[in-house]
């Protein structure tokens, strides 16, 4: 299925029309908004999944999940406001509000310059002392430019101490700053639902890197596959949809086969 664009890089509105277009052409069997609880291997070797709703069997089960479960919690007093979130979706939400932007990376980056561009008033702080090393290629010299100018401030060697209703205190190496902010968003990076893995019965070593086979996408336990982003654990930087679309033919071969 080619996935035409107009743009040099096809946007995130794009992509959501894709998918949603390709799920009808193939009337792709979809139940969306339902958990999966549990996937055990019963006696004679079929899978009984459990989720939110129903039950189901199947021969083979692929998990796919991604890494957006679990947010990593920056652990500071007023994290738990409302006005602080750690998924951020649409700009103009923000428009015309003091922004706290933490985290310098692809997410927090974006999230920087669209609310910028909607009019916010952006304050990045960043723990380290620059741009993060995986941030695009192409965004890059903008969100450098932004902060050059001053239209979006940026503390590096940073990091947020405390989050009240109307202001919050950032330990700069300069010494603790307070400013006015309306809201916080939280790009600190996320982690794949580990604790559900280890429920599925799939091995997590130390290194928290599921066991799975990288030729097949089988986890050590048979019939069970990874694909995506999942499968890399902490390190969810090294996985993305462009190098990780081979994972399906991987699977579905080494099932047919």
């Amino acid at each position: 299925m080619p996935f035409v664009t107009i743009s040099p890089k096809p946007n995130r509105n794009e992509a959501v029309e894709y998918y949603r277009r390709v799920a009808e052409k193939f009337d792709l069997n979809i139940h969306l908004f339902e958990r999966v609880q549990q996937v055990v291997k019963n006696n004679h070797d079929v899978f009984e999944i459990t989720t939110s709703k129903t039950n189901y069997t199947a021969a083979n089960v692929i998990v796919a999940t991604g890494f957006y479960d679990v947010p990593l919690l920056m652990n500071v007093r007023g994290e738990d406001l409302p006005k602080v979130t750690h998924y951020y979706k649409d700009p103009h939400l923000y428009a015309f509000q003091n922004v706290v932007v933490v985290g310098a990376n692809n997410s927090g980056v974006d999230a920087a310059l669209e609310t910028y561009r909607k009019g916010a008033n952006v304050t990045m702080v960043v723990r380290s002392g620059e741009l993060g090393p995986h941030v695009k290629y192409w965004v890059r010299p903008d969100i450098q430019n932004r902060i050059k100018e001053g239209e979006i401030t940026a503390f590096f060697n940073s990091e947020l101490l405390e989050i009240r209703e109307s202001e919050v205190d950032i330990k700069t190496p300069e010494g603790i700053r307070t400013i006015p902010n309306d809201f916080v968003i939280a790009m600190t990076g996320y982690q794949p639902d580990f604790s559900m893995l280890r429920k599925f019965g799939i091995e997590l070593p130390e290194s928290l890197c599921p066991a799975y086979n990288a030729e097949t996408m089988e986890t050590n336990v048979k019939g069970l596959y990874l694909a995506g982003v999942v499968c890399g654990g902490l390190d969810t930087h090294k996985l993305f949809i462009e190098n990780s679309r081979v994972h399906a033919e991987m699977i579905v071969k080494n099932i047919v086969g």
